[in-house]
């Protein structure tokens, strides 16, 4: 399965934006999430998605302006960002699990920069 992440940019403070993440196929994935990585900070798990139940966790530094959704019709997983943070400045990834054949997939990354 191939992610391709699209949607990072600068932004400023306040400021939205969305994340795409597009799967070249999402009927064998049982989890979406996206995680990101700041400048020396290990990755972190920022938020996630089942496929069946459509059940989301968030961390809880982005909880109430974060939004994960998918569209599978679509193979496709978002992130609704609002009211961007200068400590929300990572690249975002994109992560899908495969828990059947106990695979995890990568995209390449999307880098957000939020400027005070």
């Amino acid at each position: 399965v191939l992610l391709v992440e699209s949607g990072g940019g600068l932004v400023r403070a306040g400021d939205s934006l969305r994340l795409s993440c597009l799967a070249s196929e999402t009927a064998s994935l049982d989890l979406m999430a996206w995680y990101r990585q700041a400048p020396g900070k290990q990755r972190e798990l920022v938020a996630s998605i089942t496929s069946g139940d459509g059940r989301t966790t968030y961390v809880d530094s982005v909880k109430g302006r974060f939004t994960i959704s998918r569209d599978n019709a679509k193979n496709t997983m978002y992130l609704q960002m609002n009211s961007l943070k200068p400590e929300d400045k990572a690249v975002y990834y994109c992560n899908a699990e495969d828990e059947k054949r106990w695979v995890e997939y990568w995209g390449q990354g999307t880098q957000v920069t939020v400027s005070s």
